[in-house]
């Protein structure tokens, strides 16, 4: 497929997004996740999004070393177009630099920005972060383990999903509201 103006980019956070927490595995002191298990669904999401041609980032904080472990052993590592580690950036979300950096590593510039969807579980990190960059924010509330409530109204996400096989619903809302919008102007 053939990547259009209109066609949403993802963003999207590792932790209790893609990856469920609670299952890591760290078997020494250097806080590297040896391994993980995928959350419900993921897998197939990213190998659908990527069938349909989207572009995906992993925009994430921790250690890169994790991510290439978790990712490389699901065979999921080819699936993103770029990715950025908060050790590689030297700052973690909610940091601009970490979302500047991503714009950066896809090629993308500001005009990209309405077509950007950052999608985590952390409204702290990636809610605050989106919505302060000026892409598009959705919370993913299937962990327990996370404020669910915003305390500020930057923590308010755009979209809420209970499931990360909602998102391609939200990329494609975000594709028709971009579609309105270029048409109205």
């Amino acid at each position: 497929m053939v990547m259009n103006q209109n066609q949403a980019i993802l963003w999207i956070d590792s932790g209790d997004t893609l990856v469920d927490e609670s299952t890591e595995i760290r078997p020494d002191e250097s806080g590297v996740v040896f391994e993980a298990k995928l959350s419900e669904g993921a897998a197939e999401t990213l190998r659908l999004l990527k069938r349909e041609g989207y572009r995906i980032a992993l925009v994430a904080d921790g250690l890169a070393q994790s991510f290439e472990n978790i990712y490389t052993k699901y065979n999921l590592r080819e699936l993103f177009d770029a990715w950025i580690i908060s050790e590689k950036v030297g700052c973690e979300k909610p940091s601009c630099e970490m979302f500047e950096a991503a714009l950066e590593a896809m090629d993308l510039t500001e005009a990209d920005k309405c077509r950007i969807v950052m999608a985590g579980n952390n409204l702290q990190r990636d809610i605050l972060g989106a919505n302060r960059f000026g892409i598009h924010s959705c919370h993913v509330t299937w962990s327990p383990r996370y404020r669910m409530t915003p305390e500020t109204s930057d923590e308010v996400p755009e979209y809420r999903i209970a499931s990360i096989r909602e998102l391609p619903e939200v990329l494609r809302a975000v594709e028709k509201q971009n579609s309105i919008n270029r048409f109205e102007t």
